[in-house]
């Protein structure tokens, strides 16, 4: 089985998980479960929970207690979407190929399911403890770093500064603090998440919080080229948002060339970094190869 195969097959399995945690959408309240479940399965790349399972394998995990929290910061990556989108923010009409959230129920609607999101997430990692409740020091320690890696000193952070940026020219120094921040805290959350519930020790994880926010940067550069040079039909999201929106980014900043040679540098440390944990499949390393030289 190719890279290819293999990546479907595990989102596939991911998709799976997340339906599962899903809550059944009843009582008056059904219209806000019903926007939560045409957000979290609206496809996607399943990035974040992928890296997170991967890297708990890497460490030798086995156990399902990972999939609580697999389902939850994907939760939380799906609500900070949708309230990406709302008018206040970007104001987008489409995202994954079809309509935003307050497009189809409302702006109300739009913000309650980010809201509802969010706090099902939490809802849902709670899980852990019913399923390795002899491992509630290793989920307590990765629920302390989803809880920092999402809020005001990570994904929340980096989108406060980077909407009160918007219009303005900023250095490199606040633009990097943005990627970081909105971008790269969450997939550090994963990776790292991942780690100690598969039972690495402390270098470990720093080192696999590196192996993340270099990962998480080159991603998000991707994601400025691929605005610049991709297509609204491939991305299944408006292009050329970031110049509507009046935002520095690495493109505008450093120009398209420099862009493209960042993103090498920093695929091929993080790659190297993993490989001095010695993975023992070739998976993780050829998926982060992936994320950073992807073309939608």
């Amino acid at each position: 089985m190719n890279f290819k195969e293999t990546y479907q097959r595990k989102v596939k399995e991911i998709e799976s998980i997340l339906r599962s945690y899903l809550p059944k959408q009843e009582g008056y309240q059904a219209v806000i479960m019903e926007a939560m479940e045409y957000n979290l399965m609206a496809g996607g790349k399943r990035i974040r929970p992928m890296l997170m399972q991967e890297t708990y394998r890497l460490f030798g995990g086995t156990s399902r207690v990972i999939e609580p929290f697999m389902a939850a910061l994907e939760m939380i990556h799906t609500y900070s979407l949708v309230h990406d989108d709302l008018p206040a923010m970007d104001n987008d009409d489409y995202r994954r190929g079809r309509k935003t959230t307050h497009i189809v129920y409302g702006e109300d609607i739009g913000i309650l399911t980010g809201d509802a999101l969010l706090n099902y997430a939490f809802e849902t990692v709670s899980c852990a403890f019913d399923i390795e409740p002899e491992q509630s020091r290793r989920i307590g320690k990765a629920l302390q770093v989803l809880t920092a890696k999402a809020g005001i000193y990570g994904m929340i952070g980096g989108q406060v500064v980077d909407v009160k940026s918007a219009g303005q020219a900023i250095s490199g120094e606040k633009l990097d603090f943005i990627y970081r921040l909105k971008t790269g805290a969450l997939i550090e959350a994963a990776m790292m998440i991942g780690a100690i519930l598969g039972g690495a020790d402390d270098s470990q994880v720093k080192i696999v919080e590196d192996i993340a926010g270099k990962t998480g940067l080159a991603f998000q550069v991707q994601d400025d080229i691929l605005d610049v040079t991709g297509t609204a039909e491939v991305l299944g999201k408006p292009v050329h948002s970031d110049e509507k929106n009046e935002k520095t980014t690495y493109v505008t900043w450093k120009g398209l060339a420099e862009a493209k040679a960042l993103v090498a540098k920093l695929s091929h440390e993080a790659v190297t970094l993993l490989m001095s944990l010695k993975p023992e499949e070739k998976y993780l390393p050829q998926l982060l190869e992936s994320l950073v030289n992807r073309s939608k």
